[in-house]
């Protein structure tokens, strides 16, 4: 099966200020045709460096995707580097040339006379019209090997590629497709995850199995490239299975929806609504429920009390018990659910109290209090962190208690 590799050519995509936003674009396009992406480079305007790098790409890969580079200037390298790499000659062709100044001349502006470099256009290959600027791509076919080189700028290289490669592409390849699947965990750390499910995965070569860590989540993905998509699915299930039922309740979505959309679909099964007062995550736990479009169906509203007069004046929590326990404990965190829930008349009500940094000895304590129609609770937690990451964790768990709740667990 043909795999692929991405060359982002541009010494500006060194700095940190620019991103290559067209290998994220071209991975995605290539995958839907069921090529895999085994790398991405980023080379600056430097030939020698750039013929290198073409080669090795040519050693491992049967697709190999070159964007930027193509322009005007002494800087544009990617034309002689691929000819260098290919053994192939630069030539000038007239009809490119005629083409260029005549788009100049619809631009209302007369060509540079540097501008000629763009008509120069590798030996034995076919010209890609570029609708949108004055880069032609070009499309090479070699032992077997295919360059594609494309402009750099994204509208052009986008219109280029769907327009131009895309029907080249699936002409060329093989049946081929590339199926995924995309578990989310909450409730236990990376290492404790890879133990549980390394058995089942660790069997195969296919599908691929990826666990991603980040302070909100783990991610599970698993890939399969079959020749047809029903062989695809069929390995997905065959792994997919086992690891469903060995994570259980642990498991939150399976087509990778974050959580808050998970929750919110609860509550809307139920005709329930949320509520929630929050002291130190500072509204994070609200803009997270209101992320999900259409949140007002379940979504009640929210207080955001990070004084002790405030906790007492909006959730009406004792100023004795703020006063005796501390704003940071079970006692606050539980009065300021059920203050939250009493207020808004929602039927279920998260609460954040705690000390999220960066100075202090108690860095990382936190209390989340739930209130639901069966009543309420609180959850003491330790967290590890910087101040973000320790806010995060705090949303991230509070929403996983209130999910094990509607699904009574």
């Amino acid at each position: 099966m043909a795999d692929a590799e991405i060359i982002a050519v541009g010494t500006e995509l060194l700095t940190p200020t620019k991103i290559d936003t067209n290998s994220l674009y071209l991975t995605d396009q290539l995958n839907a045709l069921g090529v895999e992406v085994l790398r991405k480079s980023i080379v600056g305007d430097e030939r020698e460096l750039l013929t290198e790098t073409i080669l090795g790409a040519l050693r491992r890969s049967q697709i190999v995707v070159l964007t930027g580079g193509l322009g005007p200037t002494e800087d544009d390298v990617t034309r002689d580097a691929v000819a260098a790499a290919l053994g192939r000659k630069l030539e000038f062709n007239e009809q490119v040339c005629e083409w260029l100044v005549e788009r100049f001349k619809r631009f209302g502006r007369k060509m540079a006379e540097n501008n000629k470099r763009q008509a120069y256009i590798l030996e034995g290959a076919q010209i890609l019209q570029n609708d949108w600027g004055t880069a032609p791509g070009q499309w090479i076919e070699q032992e077997g090997s295919v360059v594609v080189l494309l402009p750099g700028p994204p509208r052009e290289l986008k219109s280029l590629f769907e327009a131009r490669c895309l029907p080249k592409l699936r002409k060329l390849l093989p049946a081929q497709v590339i199926r995924a699947r995309f578990y989310r965990v909450a409730g236990m750390g990376e290492s404790d995850l890879d133990q549980l499910i390394a058995p089942i995965y660790t069997k195969y070569r296919n599908p691929v199995t990826t666990i991603l860590a980040a302070a909100s989540d783990i991610q599970i993905h698993l890939r399969a490239r079959c020749g047809t998509a029903a062989e695809a699915e069929a390995l997905l299930e065959e792994v997919g299975s086992p690891i469903e039922a060995i994570l259980g309740e642990r498991l939150y979505a399976k087509n990778g929806e974050p959580l808050e959309e998970i929750v919110g679909q609860l509550l809307l099964d139920r005709g329930a609504h949320l509520s929630v007062a929050e002291s130190a995550t500072g509204g994070m736990l609200g803009e997270r429920m209101t992320e999900v479009a259409g949140a007002s169906r379940y979504f009640a509203g929210g207080f955001l009390t990070y004084t002790d007069e405030m906790k007492t004046k909006l959730l009406g929590v004792p100023a004795a018990m703020l006063a005796s326990r501390s704003a940071v404990s079970e006692e606050v965190a539980i009065a300021m659910a059920e203050g939250a829930k009493r207020e808004t008349r929602a039927e279920y009500a998260l609460s954040v109290t705690g000390y999220a940094g960066p100075d202090g000895d108690q860095v990382g304590l936190v209390f989340i209090g739930f209130a639901g129609p069966r009543g309420a609770e609180a959850r003491r937690l330790k967290f590890v962190g910087d101040r973000q990451r320790i806010r995060t964790l705090a949303v991230n768990t509070a929403l996983d208690l209130l999910r094990r709740r509607l699904l009574g667990v």
